[in-house]
This record gives structure tokens, sequence and C-alpha cells, in this order.
């Protein structure tokens, strides 16, 4: 049956867009205007905010993979997340379909950052992370009281091949390939775990794939290697013959930035999470599927 990718064209909806053929012949794009990726796909031009439009887009489907990616601003999120995940649950249920929810870190609680497990509580310290918690206990709501299967796939920071939004591109990779500085947040002597897109894309299509994934939330495969920032950059220099130099954004610099950026600025509530040790503790999936993650020299070299 057909599989659909709700809001395809970003940095995980196009490689899942690839991994899906391995489990259906039909793949259903879905977005405002969403393009062939396959060469054979059914591409559906629709709003998910829009009621109509989200059922019409999840008609018909097997599985559904919830992968929007607003943009990065708290009054967008507030005003159009409960009514995004609320018309695809509903959706969902009507159908039969299964969801599947690609998810951040951000409603857990700031005490978990430096060891995040799926068991990790939710208690979320910034604005943000109270809507991404919204939109969990919608799903868990929905499971317990209205039958929907649905599972969550949860990732940390990523990065990877043509993946513009991807914290370790945007800040080390893609500037070192420009010769350009390279940069970071906060504290560079922290430890940060980073998702790579393939590997992430994968593992979201074996898990929607996968009956007995359902009912759970999952940590997607990321090396377990405790790289700090300063090992990233020095790492990515060496790969390039480059100078080990890099512009370092501290909470203040990001305030004062913030006055004339929107997107910065809300960057600020978020500092938690890179002035101590982050770690992502993916040993459930890679144990259940016996998965190795793709080490981050195999996938830096990869990108470099």
């Amino acid at each position: 049956m057909t599989q659909v990718i709700l809001g395809v064209g970003g940095d995980i909806g196009n490689p899942l867009a690839k991994e899906l053929k391995q489990y259906t012949s039909k793949v259903r794009l879905v977005s405002r205007h969403p393009e062939q990726i396959n060469g054979d796909d059914e591409l559906l031009p629709a709003d998910l905010l829009s009621a109509e439009q989200a059922d019409k887009a999840v008609a018909g489907a097997s599985v559904a993979y919830l992968i929007v990616g607003l943009k990065y601003d708290l009054r967008i999120w507030q005003k159009d997340w409960p009514t995004i995940i609320n018309n695809v649950i509903n959706a969902c249920l009507k159908h039969g379909t299964k969801l599947v929810f690609f998810d951040n870190i951000y409603m857990y609680d700031k005490s978990a950052i430096p060891h995040m497990t799926e068991e990790s509580p939710l208690n979320p310290p910034s604005k943000k992370g109270k809507v991404r918690l919204q939109i969990v206990e919608a799903i868990r709501n929905a499971i317990s009281q209205k039958g929907l299967q649905a599972l969550i796939a949860r990732s940390a920071d990523f990065y990877g091949p043509g993946a513009k939004h991807g914290l370790l591109n945007v800040l080390v990779l893609d500037p070192l390939s420009k010769n350009k500085r390279m940069s970071w947040q906060s504290n560079v002597h922290k430890t940060h775990s980073f998702t790579y897109t393939p590997d992430a894309a994968k593992a979201t299509a074996i898990l929607g794939n996968t009956d007995s994934a359902y009912g759970q939330t999952w940590h997607l495969p990321t090396s377990s290697q405790r790289w700090t920032g300063e090992k990233f950059i020095t790492y990515a220099a060496s790969m390039k013959g480059a100078k080990t130099s890099y512009n370092l954004y501290s909470p203040l610099l990001l305030s004062l930035a913030g006055l004339f950026d929107r997107t910065i600025k809300e960057l600020v509530e978020m500092q938690y999470q890179n002035n101590q040790d982050y770690f992502f503790d993916s040993q459930k999936f890679c144990k259940a599927f016996n998965f190795t993650p793709t080490s981050y020299e195999v996938g830096m070299k990869a990108l470099i």
C-alpha cells in the first residue's frame, strides 16, 4: 500500500523517500510544492493546516510520516503545530493509517541533556520545547484513548548530505567547504551528539515498517562517540588541511545579534543544550535492529 511523507522536501524527507522504496512501490509526497525524488512518486500539493487537505493527503495510505519543519519562529510554532497535529491525527484515525512522528529533543528536562534516553523526563525549559511536548502528548492521548497506531522517532541535532538546516553543516562543514571561518555555540569544550541524516532516514523507514515498533518512542541511531565542539572543528580542519580557527557565539553575543535577526534571537533560550554536555543514547534502536550508526569520521569525510 501507499506510504505518505507529510512535509517532504527537507533534510530528512528526501532521503526517507528513497528508503521507503525498499518497502513499497507507492510513495506519496506531500508538501505545498512537492517535487519528484524517486521518479515515480505520487505528488500531492497540500497544506496540513487545512483539515480537508490533511485528510486527502493521508487517505489510502498505510503509514504516514509526519516530518514537517516549520519556520524557526515561536509564534508560528504556537499557532500552527496544534492545528497540524490534530488534523493529521484525525486523518490517520479516519483512514486507519499508522503515524510516524519525526521528533527532536526539545521536550526533555534540562538535566537530561548530558545523557538522553527514551526514558528521560519530559519537562521542557524552553517555550519551543513546550510546543513539542504538546505534540507528543496529543499523540500519546490518541494512542491511549482513540486507538491510534503511532510511534515517535526522535533525532538529536543532525548533519548530512544536503542538510541545509543541519547544525554541524551550518556551523562547521559548510563554512569550511567555502574557505570561511567555522563557528560554534556557547561552549566548544562540551560534548555534542549529531545524528547522520542517511542513518535517520533508514531507521525511520525501518520503524514505520515494523509492527512491534508502534506505541513506543525510539531514539534514531546516533554515534556513541563523545566528541566536543573542539574535536569536530579540529577534525574537519584536518581533513581539508585548513587552520583550526572558529568564531564562538556566546549567549550574550547571540542576544545582541538577536536584536536584528529573530531566528538568532530564538536560539538564545536553547543554549542550555550547548553550555553542557549533550549526549544522545540510541542503544535501544541499535540493539533491537542490529544497527551500527555512522561514525563521525565516516560521515564528515563523506561531506567534506
